[in-house]
């Protein structure tokens, strides 16, 4: 068992290495540039779209964009924001936090691109909602279906095995054991029967939970790492530089203060950054298929704000409180260095509750936003009759996850989610010149309409 265990590990080291991590990071500098750095100059413009009044009502689709952001940001924002960003700064020092900016930063354009393709390739299934994303526009856009379905079932495999339950539940399981002395039978009973009310209403109830869930999360995440930061005040501008320094002096955690080298510092940032926003990997175009909308390009627009939020925002707010306290110098590691921090940074019976209340809803809605994921995966392979099917078979995997501890699993589910990225990044490239020509004929025709009521005007 140890040996299939190695080789498994083997290859997910394999696959999440510098190729696949170039090929990604990659993307997103070719999309950056070929855009004109529309990520910057046209963050504004995608931010009024976001909390705008216009959500869509009377265009087609099955939820507002927002609501779609939302479903996307429930998957995206999870254990991740902490655990990961956590596990980045001990392996890679300081230096790592800056390198998930960059991450962002490129992935921003990625997650544009992808989520227009979702929209403009999207169809209506035989229940009458939309369905899309890589799937989609890999078979009608790319003329794929063998890399589409490739896609479809690798994204079962993470919704069923990985991202979507075991690590989640697991997540939830010991933080209300530890935190709140709830036994695992407890939780696995409490939470299978709350994801069930949610997910058995499909995408308009997860929309709804996640349109209410993810900004409350967000906000009291983001206030209790204002907390500690705040506390800390004098000792922020030192670690700011600290982050930027060491992102080319390789300072690592590892043994206390030792050289770990450049690369590190970019490989455990740039990994840590791509699963932790999820850009380049098609989940989120699948949340953004279902949007309200008549322009691709607006949902592309509002849906890359999803990188901003999770990445440049709340993981920012991690990893500075984890440098301006000094807790990532220590022994500690994961959500125990995080929890560190808010205890030494606010109280410390308050800063362990703060972290185990924060993956409690990050990861629930985790496994909401993963739910609708898999299912529309399913759909796309089996149709709709999939459909049930698929969700009995989530809920008995949420209840049994309480109780596994299985490392060859979540292994398993880290190599599937990695080879997800492949045929999704394959079709952002074969369709790059599909997103230049829309994305330059909306902004033309934008600016004719503009000019036009400033003449009449």
């Amino acid at each position: 068992m140890s040996s299939i265990q190695s080789a498994l590990q083997a290859i997910d080291n394999f696959i999440w290495g510098p190729p696949l991590l170039m090929l990604l990071v990659g993307t997103g500098i070719y999309l950056t540039f070929r855009l004109g750095l529309l990520q910057i100059v046209r963050l504004p413009q995608a931010l009024r779209l976001v909390f705008g009044r216009d959500q869509g009502h009377g265009k087609e689709g099955d939820v507002s964009s927002f609501g779609a952001l939302c479903t996307a940001l429930s998957a995206t924002i999870g254990t991740g924001n902490i655990v990961g960003v956590a596990t980045a700064i001990k392996l890679g020092g300081p230096g790592a936090l800056f390198w998930m900016w960059m991450a962002a930063l490129f992935g921003m354009a990625t997650k544009y691109a992808e989520c227009l393709l979702a929209v403009k390739y999207r169809v209506t299934d035989a229940n009458g909602q939309m369905a899309g994303g890589p799937m989609y526009y890999l078979e009608r856009g790319l003329g794929s279906k063998p890399l589409a379905k490739l896609f479809a079932l690798f994204g079962i495999g993470v919704a069923f095995f990985g991202i979507g339950t075991f690590p989640q539940v697991n997540a939830i399981s010991d933080a209300m054991s530890l935190s709140f002395s709830v036994p695992r039978e407890a939780t696995a009973v409490v939470l299978t029967l709350l994801v069930a009310m949610v997910t058995l209403g499909g995408i308009h109830s997860i929309s709804s939970v996640s349109s209410k869930i993810v900004p409350f999360m967000a906000l009291f995440y983001i206030v209790s790492c204002l907390g500690v930061l705040i506390a800390n005040a004098a000792a922020l501008p030192q670690a700011a530089a600290l982050v930027v320094t060491s992102a080319f002096s390789g300072q690592a955690a590892t043994g206390g203060f030792v050289g770990a080298g450049i690369m590190l510092a970019i490989q455990s940032g740039v990994a840590r950054g791509v699963f932790s926003n999820e850009s380049g990997l098609g989940s989120a175009p699948i949340a953004a298929a279902a949007a309200k909308t008549d322009s691709c390009v607006e949902q592309g627009l509002v849906s890359m704000t999803g990188t901003f939020f999770d990445t440049i925002i709340i993981c920012t707010m991690t990893g500075l409180t984890l440098v301006v306290t000094g807790v990532w110098s220590g022994d500690l590691s994961g959500a125990a260095m995080t929890s560190a921090a808010f205890a030494q940074g606010l109280n410390p019976h308050v800063g362990q509750y703060l972290v185990s209340i924060g993956l409690l809803f990050f990861a629930f809605t985790t496994i909401l936003g993963w739910n609708y994921y898999g299912e529309r995966c399913a759909e796309y392979l089996f149709g709709v009759k999939a459909i049930k099917p698929y969700r009995l078979i989530f809920l008995v995997l949420v209840a049994c996850g309480a109780f596994l501890h299985l490392d060859m699993i979540w292994l398993l589910a880290d190599i599937v989610n990695g080879l997800m990225a492949i045929p999704n990044l394959i079709g952002l490239i074969g369709l790059r010149h599909v997103v230049l020509a829309e994305t330059r004929a909306f902004f033309a025709s934008a600016s004719q309409e503009q000019e036009t009521q400033t003449q009449t005007a």
